[in-house]
C-alpha cells in the first residue's frame, strides 16, 4: 500500500518560493498605498483651490467658513486668505512640521508633488492665489 501525498522536502520548497514571493510584493504593496495617500493629498488641495475661486467668483468673497472647509479637507496643507480680507487671495502653503495625519513621510512626498505640480513655488514656499472672474491666476 503506498501512501500518497507531500515529502517534507517539497513543502520546504514550497515555503520557499511563498517565502520570497512574499519579500517581493510586500514592499510593493507598501508603496503603492504611500502613493495613493500622495495622490489623495494633491487631488484634496486642488480641490479645495478649485472651490475657493468658485466661491470667490460666485460671492465675491471668502467666508471664514469656505476657508476652514479648504483646509479641513487636506492634511498637509494650509489655506489661508492673503492681504485684505476679501481681495480675492488665498495663500496655500504645507503645514510646517509633521502631524499624526500627516506623517513626516508623507508631507515630504506631498512637498515634493506639491512643487513639481505648481501647487507651491519652486523653492517649497506658499503660493498666493488670485482669484477673479473665472479664472485662477499666478
Amino acid at each position: 500500500m503506498k501512501r500518497s501525498g507531500f515529502t517534507m522536502i517539497e513543502l520546504i520548497f514550497v515555503i520557499v518560493i511563498l517565502g520570497i514571493l512574499a519579500a517581493v510584493a510586500i514592499p510593493k504593496l507598501a508603496a503603492t498605498r504611500d502613493d495613493a495617500k500622495v495622490a489623495a493629498e494633491m487631488t484634496s488641495v486642488a480641490q479645495g483651490i478649485q472651490n475657493l475661486g468658485a466661491e470667490y467668483t460666485a460671492q465675491g468673497a471668502f467666508t471664514n467658513y469656505t476657508v476652514a472647509m479648504a483646509t479641513g479637507s487636506t492634511k498637509c496643507f494650509s489655506f489661508t486668505e492673503a492681504g485684505t480680507a476679501n481681495d480675492g487671495n488665498v495663500t496655500v502653503g504645507v503645514i510646517g512640521t509633521a502631524t499624526t495625519e500627516c506623517p513626516s513621510a508623507l508631507l515630504t512626498s506631498v512637498t515634493a508633488k506639491a512643487k513639481s505640480n505648481g501647487i507651491l513655488k519652486a523653492d517649497g514656499t506658499a503660493k498666493v492665489y488670485t482669484f477673479g472672474g473665472s479664472s485662477v491666476k499666478n
